[in-house]
This record gives structure tokens, sequence and C-alpha cells, in this order.
């Protein structure tokens, strides 16, 4: 009994002992496959990841569509000075970005060519101040104006900043070519030549853009955010704002030749008849005149219409100094023309897309403010962006951006509207009152102290404030009617100030009413200022 007990337990161990080595050996098996199995898929992951992390060429050099699709996080369209310091920036913090520019060559234009202290103070701040070194940039310290052979000399208020902060001018190409390189030496920028000739747009959002080549391929490029950058011209904003742009008038652009300003390192401002020229170099051997012109026409170059006119109308008003000068250029022939656009920014939230720079919003360049307004406009924008690590909820994120449209009023448009207000009241009018409200203009800034410091404060971007601008535009013309008042006030001349005042309420209020009274003088009062970063 005992021995036959003790065999069967024998035999039930020796059962249990195999049937586990059994148990063991299939685990074994299992845990190989299975292991196998998730290191072939976490191959083919990393494969597909390494593939699209920038796109893959294809054939031709060029990204595929597929290869694209999920490799890019903003798709910047224009690589002006906007586009390529929003890509340097937005690169910089980690961004894979996609920037696609019409021509990449250097370009050769008349305007974007004179930078305020306050953009400088931006392009310090997005650590691109590099880009006005070995481009012969000229530093500029203020304005001088010349009106009926009068001139007054007015500098910018740089005592409590580095000496290096100072307006700069240059060849806009120059500048702009440095700070596209300075941008595609990011490895997570691809820079490529190509015309965008529409915005990928699906269920009301935008998914990306639709382009050409520089070969004349169609391709198509997507990315959680595309960003419209593509200048003065674009063909792009109307799906992404109301445009209302008006040309006041034209500028006639020439450069004069080995020969310095009566102020050196000033820009000058000739109000002249019927409207403003100005000067101011860009190089060390060259002087940019622009030449306003009122209306949306020339004189013809072709049959000699406008040399004509610039040595018989507008050559007499220039400051002595210059008038060889001058004179030379017009007949060197080398004359260029651009119409001087103004829009005010009125755009309509569109989740996927935002609107930048000349696109955007433009005002007369009269007093060089467009790219003090980009570049702090790239500034709010990355600010915005940097808590957000995930920008595919298109109309979270839109709902957020909206906050980018208030936070930008107060500069931009204290500067939009200086710029019209300023055009409006330097032009020649046969308007008594007009020609009242100019000449004290020019008086008020000739006072000096806080009279001139104010407004050219207002003018560099050093202190873009809209109540500052309010209370010294009306102060001019107050002192314009204080002027015709003392010491005996007729009522020929109390009818003359009360149209001086009344006529300067019309220059200004219709500007701020663009604007939006609201978001200019009292944007904490839009709830768009408060928009939270969306949690992820």
């Amino acid at each position: 009994m005992n021995s036959s007990s003790s065999s069967t337990t024998d035999t039930l161990h020796s059962f249990m002992e195999a049937l586990l080595i059994d148990q063991y050996f299939l685990g074994w098996i299992f845990a190989f496959l299975f292991g196998f199995l998730l290191l072939l898929n976490f191959k083919r992951k990393r494969e597909k990841n390494n593939s699209t992390e920038f796109g893959t060429d294809d054939s031709n050099g060029y990204y595929t569509p597929e290869n694209i699709a999920g490799s890019t996080d903003v798709i910047i369209v224009g690589a002006g000075v906007a586009g390529s310091a929003l890509a340097y920036t937005l690169a910089k913090d980690g961004r894979r970005v996609h920037v696609i520019e019409r021509d990449l060559t250097e370009q050769d234009r008349i305007v974007g060519e004179l930078l305020q202290p306050g953009g400088y103070l931006k392009l310090i701040e997005l650590g691109l101040e590099d880009c006005v070194n070995e481009i012969d940039a000229q530093r500029v310290f203020g304005y001088a104006l010349y009106m009926d052979g009068k001139n007054t000399r007015l500098s910018y208020p740089l005592e409590k900043f580095h000496s290096d902060v100072a307006g700069r001018s240059f060849h806009n190409g120059r500048f702009v070519q440095r700070m596209r390189e300075k941008a595609a030496s990011l490895p997570n920028v691809r820079m490529e030549q190509g015309t965008v000739t529409s915005l990928v747009e699906k269920k009301a959002s935008v998914k990306g853009v639709q382009y050409k080549t520089k070969d004349g391929q169609e391709l198509s490029a997507f990315a959680p955010l595309t960003i419209v950058c593509d200048g003065c011209f674009s063909n792009l904003r109307r799906s992404l704002c109301n445009p209302k742009v008006e040309v006041p008038s034209c500028f006639v652009g020439l450069i004069l030749e080995n020969i310095d300003l009566p102020h050196i390192n000033h820009g000058h401002v000739i109000l002249a008849d019927p409207s403003p020229i100005l000067f101011y170099k860009i190089s060390s051997t060259e002087i940019r005149c622009l030449v306003d012109v009122p209306g949306q026409k020339v004189p013809s170059i072709s049959n000699g219409e406008l040399a004509n006119y610039l040595k018989t109308v507008v050559a007499p008003q220039v400051p002595k100094q210059l008038y060889n000068s001058f004179i030379a250029a017009v007949d060197k022939g080398n004359i260029r023309t651009m119409p001087n656009r103004s829009m005010p920014a009125d755009p309509h939230p569109t989740p996927g897309a935002l609107l930048l720079g000349d696109a955007f919003n433009m005002r007369h360049p009269l007093t060089g403010g467009g790219m003090t307004v980009a570049l702090s406009d790239i500034v709010l924008i990355r600010d915005l962006l940097r808590p957000l690590r995930d920008l595919h909820d298109s109309s979270t994120l839109c709902k957020y951006l909206e906050s980018f449209y208030t936070l930008r009023k107060p500069v931009a448009s204290t500067i939009n509207t200086l710029a019209g207000a300023l055009y409006k009241v330097f032009c020649a009018s046969p308007d008594k009152a007009r020609q009242e409200m100019r000449n004290a203009c020019f008086d008020y800034l000739s006072l000096g102290g806080i009279c001139s410091q104010g407004p050219i404060a207002l003018l560099s971007g050093l202190n873009p404030r809209p109540i500052s601008l309010f209370l010294h535009f009306f102060a001019v013309a107050i002192y314009g009617v204080g002027r015709l008042l003392i010491p005996f006030p007729s009522p020929k001349r109390m009818w003359l100030g009360a149209r001086l005042i009344l006529g300067a309420s019309g220059i200004i209020f219709p500007i701020i009413k663009s604007e939006g009274l609201r978001q200019m003088f009292f944007p904490a009062t839009v709830p768009a200022y408060y928009r939270a970063p969306p949690i992820h």
C-alpha cells in the first residue's frame, strides 16, 4: 500500500515537472515572439517618423504632399522682413517651419529702408540685430524738418538706451537677404522658392497651402498653422480679412550719390508743395530721395513728363546743398515709382491661419513705421505661442489667438494713426485752416523740450502710446489757435481757429475710427484681451 502510494506520488511529481518545463518553454517562445513583434513595430514607427520629421525630398528635390503632412508646425507664406523674422523666431523656439517665398533673390525696393529705433529694439529682442551688420547700414539719430526756408532738427530720445540703439537705414534687399540667411541657417527651417496660389481649407479651417515651385510643379503643404505675410500685393488676404486698401499717393524714388546730408545721421523731411520730400542715407555713398506725388498716378516716365516735373516743381524746393546732386540723379534716369498703400487691420479670425505684415496692415510710409509694427507683432505672436506644445486644435487655437488682434492695437494703431495724420498735415493745401495747422505743426516741433521730444518718441516707436499721440496732436491744433487769437482775437481769426480745430478733428478721428477706438484706447475692455492659452 505504501509502496503503491509512493509510486503514484513520484509519477505525479514527474508529470508536474514535465508540465512546468513545457510551460516555461512555451512561455519563452511566446515572450520571444511578442518581443520580436514589438521591436519590429517600433522600428517601423521610427523609420516613419524619421522620414516625415522634416519631410523627404522627391526626385526633383521638393517635398511631396505625402511627406510634408505632419512634418511641419508652421507654414509661412512670404520671406520678406516679417516672414524671415518670424521663421527665425518660431524655429528658435523649436517649431518646424516651412517658408514659401515667391522670389528668394535679392530685391531692389525703394521702401522699407528705414528702421526706427523702436523697431531696432524689437530686432534685438528677437536676436536679429546682427542682420544690420555687413550691409553698410547707416545709423539714424533723428530728423531734420525744412519748410519755407526754415529748418529744425529733432533728435530721438535715446539717452536711456545703450549706445548701439538708434535708427538704421539701408538697402532693403540687403537687409532681407541677411534675415533670410539667418533663418535658413536653423536646421528646422526649410526655405523654398515657390508661389502660393491658394489656401487649403477643410470645414472652414485652413489646413495648408497649394503652391507652384520654381520648376512649375503644383504641390500642397500642410501644417496646423499657416501665417500669411506675403506683402502689400498679397493675393491671399481676402480669405482672412476685409481689405480696404487706399492709395493716397505715390513715391518717386531716386538715389543721390557721393554727397552728405546737411544734418549728418538724420533723415530729412521737406514740407514741400504739394507734398513732402524725404532724404536719408542708405549706404555710405548713397542718399535715397523719395518724392511724394499725391494721387494714384504719376507723370509718365517714358515721355519725360516725370523728369520735367522733378526738375521744375520739386528741385527748387530741395535744400540747396542737395540741388545739384538731385538734378544729376534725375538726368541719370534711374527713376522708380511705387504706390503708397494704406489699409487698416480688419481680420476675420480663421482657424488655422493668421495674417501678418503688409498683407495684414499698412500705413503711409512717410514715418517709416512699417517694420516696427511688423517686428512688434512678431514678438507678440512668439510670446502667445510659447506656452503651446500642440497647435493641432485649430478652433481652440483660433479663439486664443484672437487676443493677438487686440493686444497689438495700442502700438500698431498709434504708429498707423501718426503716419496717416502727419501725412495729411504735412501736405500743402489751398485751405487757409489747413495751412495754419501745417505751420503750427512745424513751429510746435521747433519749440523743443516736450513739444519735440514727445512727438519724436512717438515717431521713433520708443513711446507708441495712443493717449500721447492724441494729446500732442490736439496740442498742435490748440497752439495754432492760440497764435491766431494773440494778441487781438478778431472775428475772422476766431472763425479760422474754429475751422482749424474742426479740420484737425476731421483728420484724426476717421483714422482712429478705422483703427478701432475701443481696441486702441481701451484694449482691456475687449474680452479677447484676456484669452488664456488652451490647456493640453
